[in-house]
């Protein structure tokens, strides 16, 4: 059964009533993503948030009420709490109170699944109780007692807040060897192009995987489908191995603690070639889920021209008009127009190399078989002493076959 759940607002100046209802909707959202059921939505419209119960001591007497009516046991709030005002609004309301970051918090212990992820989530979990100990364990604020004990001077909650503290510390010490294997397998993959999949949680970062990749990720119509980067191989014919990499989803307000632990996995994005920045453009909010995107970026010190944006959901929208350079309009889902952003990501990688013309002695057959495997060849003779090639060649590998140029450089290949 659903939990009965009320979700909260709280309208401030800055914050038009349209702009409210819609982040109150996507809370919705995440209340049922959790698994609960939305029984009420309350705005409460105040000049700043009270100190003591967020919304004011009149606004929380009325959630009470509306609790007892709805059979509601729950109440969240779009906002985040401070531990004293979690603390008053469940003595006045008598029901569990929580904020939008322990929600999704709560989300991802639930959708956590590798290693990194389920050490990501609990040090968020752990940053985020430990505050908060207070309210949670107030029935453990005792002094230490018995015999052996005499002495300490320490309370339970004071243990528990230690144990909890260290356990944090060791967390951290598994997510920088957790960090270290994963730079390890990235630098593996130096030889492949990257391309990152990043954006606003179920704008269809997954069902663009799967359509470019020939994959198999989750991509349910759900918030924070996926949590763990997946990568593979691209399923197009390209300059080089290009490997495309899925990422966890943006959203509005993330928990800070989350995006501090969850930052391992964000660094696929960082350290990738390019960078497509998936929005959806059939969400009414679009224009705002792109700049919480940009700001998510900009945060992870992504510079802007790796970045291409990717409007999906265009058989959604075929009104839709892209407006903007260096962009395109897709549908993951149905395929239209990914030719098109495949030509874009050919284009970039094309940009990183540069032609050559080269003469390859026939017993030099291994270096033929690398120039095949590394570069894009255009054309080859054959002749008596030597292979005539022009190709295409990553910058990074051109070193390895200047010594056989039969023509100067030539500057990087533009395609039409």
């Amino acid at each position: 059964m659903p939990e009965n759940a009320i979700a909260v607002a709280l309208i401030l100046p800055d914050l038009s009533r349209s702009v409210a209802e819609e982040h109150l909707s996507e809370l919705e959202k995440l209340i049922e993503t959790a698994g609960g059921s939305v029984v009420d939505r309350v705005f409460a419209k105040r000049p700043r948030p009270d100190p003591a119960t967020y919304v004011g001591s009149g606004k929380a007497e009325q959630l009470k009420s509306l609790a007892v009516n709805s059979g509601a046991k729950l109440i969240v709030f779009d906002d985040d709490l401070s531990p004293a005002q979690t603390r008053n609004l469940e003595k006045i309301t008598e029901v569990k109170v929580i904020d939008r970051s322990g929600l999704i918090l709560d989300i991802f212990a639930g959708r956590a699944r590798s290693r990194e992820s389920r050490t990501q989530v609990e040090l968020a979990q752990l940053e985020y109780m430990l505050p908060r100990l207070t309210r949670a364990w107030t029935h453990l604020e005792r002094q230490a007692g018995g015999i052996g004990t005499r002495g300490v001077g320490e309370t339970q909650l004071e243990l528990d807040r230690r144990i909890i503290r260290n356990r944090i510390a060791r967390l951290k010490e598994d997510l920088t060897k957790i960090e270290r294997i994963r730079e390890t397998q990235r630098k593996s993959r130096n030889a492949a192009y990257s391309v990152a999949l990043v954006g606003y949680t179920n704008a269809g970062k997954s069902t663009l995987f799967n359509r470019l990749t020939s994959g198999s990720a989750d991509a349910a119509d759900k918030l924070f489908a996926t949590l763990d980067a997946k990568s593979a191989k691209a399923a197009f014919d390209m300059p080089r191995e290009t490997v495309i990499i899925d990422t966890v989803g943006f959203i509005r307000k993330l928990p800070h603690h989350l995006v501090a632990s969850f930052r391992s996995t964000m660094e696929e994005a960082v350290a990738a070639d390019l960078v497509l920045h998936i929005i959806d453009s059939s969400h009414p909010q679009f224009e705002d889920q792109r700049a919480v995107g940009e700001d998510v970026l900009r945060d992870l010190g992504v510079k802007l021209d790796r970045v291409v944006e990717v409007y999906n959901k265009a058989d959604r929208t075929d009104a839709f008009e892209l407006r903007r350079k260096n962009a395109a309009s897709v549908s993951a889902l149905t395929g239209r127009n990914i030719e098109r952003l495949i030509d874009i990501i050919r284009d970039r990688e094309l940009e990183n190399g540069e032609v050559l013309h080269l003469e390859i002695p026939h017993n030099d057959a291994r270096v033929i078989a690398r120039l095949h495997d590394l570069a894009e060849v255009y054309e080859q003779r054959v002749t008596d002493g030597a292979m005539l090639i022009t190709a295409w060649i990553p910058r990074d590998a051109l070193h390895q076959f200047e010594p056989y140029a039969a023509a100067s450089l030539l500057k990087p290949a533009k395609v039409s």
